[in-house]
């Protein structure tokens, strides 16, 4: 499997040792960045170019998946999830990789460098490459509702409308409903 890293100052010594540990295993490792150690350096541009690199990959029928992590992990998925396409989940354990994938088909995973040993990070990181999404229907449904959403904006009826929430209409909750 293709591996896409990106990460930012805080995680350079372990994104070094997570392209060896996953080229151990087998998988095409490719680092999007930094290269070198800059404390004030912005990983958006690094993650965003990971995340675009799986999505460009995965649509070229390349299995692929990524990989980034920082300080605490937050911002990484933040700027992942702005691609299209990308479902990129924040782990803290091995359950949360695990459910990532099965449950929301996630293909980019975030992990705080600084907030884990790196053998618990790549215990994470291992539980997501080998964990396939579940395919059940209501796990599917929902993805499509998140891509529809990110493609023009769709969503399906809110099933509240009408009723009062709170002792206010629901319209309230709606910013376009006036």
């Amino acid at each position: 499997m293709r591996i896409h890293i990106a990460t930012d100052h805080a995680g350079l010594e372990f994104s070094t040792r997570l392209q060896q540990h996953l080229s151990d295993q087998g998988h095409d490792v490719i680092d999007h960045g930094p290269l070198e150690y800059d404390p004030v350096d912005d990983y958006p541009a690094f993650c965003i170019r990971a995340a675009q690199a799986v999505v460009r990959d995965r649509a070229d029928g390349v299995e692929a998946l990524g990989v980034v992590f920082g300080g605490s992990g937050n911002g990484e998925q933040i700027a992942a999830n702005k691609v299209q396409g990308v479902r990129a989940a924040l782990a803290w354990s091995i359950a949360t990789a695990e459910l990532a994938r099965e449950h929301n088909d996630a293909n980019v995973i975030a992990i705080g460098a600084r907030q884990h040993t790196f053998e618990e990070a790549a215990s994470f990181i291992d539980t997501f490459i080998a964990t396939p999404f579940s395919n059940e229907e209501r796990h599917a449904r929902r993805i499509a509702q998140v891509a529809a959403y990110e493609v023009d904006g769709s969503l399906l009826p809110d099933p509240r409308a009408g009723v009062p929430v709170g002792g206010e209409s629901s319209d309230r909750l709606d910013p376009e409903a006036g």
